[in-house]
């Protein structure tokens, strides 16, 4: 049989830098990337001598690339991408898709339709991608230092109106309405899909600037939608990538407020989801400067109440009661039937905000306070936010847990079970494992082992 032909490989320079950034030994980085590939499934035996090919040149084949690089993002705590260590093989766009926050508006376009496309096409690199907190704390001080976007209007492509936009803003309450009552899980497919389809051929249109200023302003609420619908279904790395755009977009849109939205509202929890307290005050705060002179009282309560909830996580009684005191202050200068609110920040109620303060009770270890946030809450949403209410029960429950009521939080749980039982919601589910976790101490006795039985059949259906 004919030898196969030498291939010359050039050593992978970039590789080589990023190990000795990370201050890894080739055994060190092959652990690193096995124990990183059995969280994704997959039996990989790399050893030190596997490193060393890969610095001589040799790429390895299928997800091997993305393990690596998600193994040296987590030892350098950034995201770092199969470029950067030299194993695109031209594909440099696949796996940095999403994680850049554009200098231009072009680029913005291009990029946030990318990924709309690499997620209807389930690209691995997508769903199987971890969060680095430098990936949601450097867009936003792109964001603070940015310039505005000159201009926005397009002279090529179909013409775009204003009963576009208009569709795409209905489209959006629309699932939100469906999202709030029956989850994620449900409503997503169709919203990625749409944006794929619809929304991205509006992108590529022509536009005057007042028309583009709004369709910017309109896409960027969609896109932050199915960024939230990212979290809800168990995909926090794709999350960060739709609220990076979501909030370049907001840029372009020339809204300084909405993009401070998505950084307190959805980078933030986010980064609460994911145990990055100390990001969560810092996103908050980066919101609340940015936005400055661009919030309405309503919007500053939300901006204080996300860096109250990031303090609490930090243990900071102090600072978390000082932000919550802000929070409560700017809330009480709402008028509910004032106009003056944009629509994107306008479900942000009393019920709202007694839902984040009792998460930051619960969190400074002062159940009395939380349960009567909790309680609160529960009182003013409404039925049609299932998802909502069913949290709320949770972190009754909880407080009941911290107070060692375990017969009444088994049976404020229980509502939350029967609620989320008529949704797909991958962050519900997460709230009821902690509450089964609180309640471990207590796995004796017969009403928490009652309630674990039922956990178990929700999740086995």
């Amino acid at each position: 049989m004919a030898a196969r032909p030498l291939v010359a490989r050039q050593p992978n320079e970039r590789l080589q830098a990023l190990i000795q950034e990370a201050g890894c030994s080739n055994a060190g980085l092959a652990r690193r990337v096995n124990m990183c590939g059995a969280e994704h499934g997959l039996d990989l035996r790399y050893d030190k001598t596997s490193v060393a090919r890969w610095l001589r040149g040799q790429q390895p084949r299928g997800r091997a690339p993305a393990i690596i690089a998600e193994a040296l993002g987590r030892k350098l705590g950034r995201t770092v991408t199969i470029d950067e260590i030299g194993m695109a093989n031209g594909k440099n766009l696949a796996s940095g898709v999403g994680l850049q926050f554009s200098p231009t508006v072009l680029g913005a376009i291009e990029q946030v339709c990318e990924l709309w496309r690499s997620d209807v096409g389930r690209r691995d690199f997508l769903s199987g991608s971890s969060v680095a907190a430098s990936a949601l704390v450097e867009p936003s001080r792109d964001w603070l230092i940015s310039a505005p976007d000159a201009q926005v209007a397009r002279q090529a492509g179909p013409r775009v109106g204003q009963s576009d936009v208009a569709a795409v803003r209905s489209m959006t309450q629309a699932l939100t309405d469906l999202d709030h009552q029956f989850g994620s899980g449900h409503v997503r497919p169709v919203l990625v899909h749409y944006l794929n389809s619809v929304v991205s051929g509006l992108l590529a249109g022509s536009y005057r600037e007042s028309t583009g200023r709004e369709l910017f302003a309109a896409v960027a609420r969609l896109t932050e939608l199915a960024g939230y619908m990212a979290v809800d279904t168990g995909q926090p790395g794709l999350a960060q990538r739709y609220y990076i755009q979501s909030l370049r977009l907001a840029q372009a849109a020339g809204d300084r407020g909405y993009g401070g939205y998505v950084l307190a509202a959805s980078m933030s929890h986010l980064a609460a989801q994911l145990g990055n307290p100390r990001e969560i005050a810092q996103l908050a705060r980066a919101a609340q400067e940015g936005a400055r002179g661009h919030a309405t009282p309503r919007v500053e309560a939300m901006f204080h109440a996300a860096e109250a909830r990031g303090h609490a996580l930090l243990g900071d009684g102090r600072a978390a009661g000082a932000a919550t005191a802000r929070a409560v202050s700017a809330m009480e200068q709402c008028d509910d039937d004032s106009g003056d609110d944009p629509v994107w920040i306008r479900h942000f109620d009393g019920a709202y905000l007694a839902d984040e303060l009792a998460h930051c009770h619960r969190d400074l270890g002062q159940p009395e306070q939380s349960a009567r946030y909790a309680e609160q809450s529960l009182a003013g949403h409404p039925e049609s936010r299932a998802r909502r209410r069913a949290i709320g029960y949770v972190l009754l429950a909880t407080a009941q847990v911290q107070q060692r009521e375990v017969e009444q939080a088994c049976a404020t749980g229980m509502k939350a079970v029967e609620l989320l039982e008529t949704l797909r919601s991958n962050r519900g589910a997460e709230y009821l494992e902690d509450l089964q976790q609180r309640l471990e101490p207590f796995r004796e006795e017969a009403v928490v082992r009652e309630f674990g039985a039922r956990l178990d059949l929700q999740q086995a259906a």
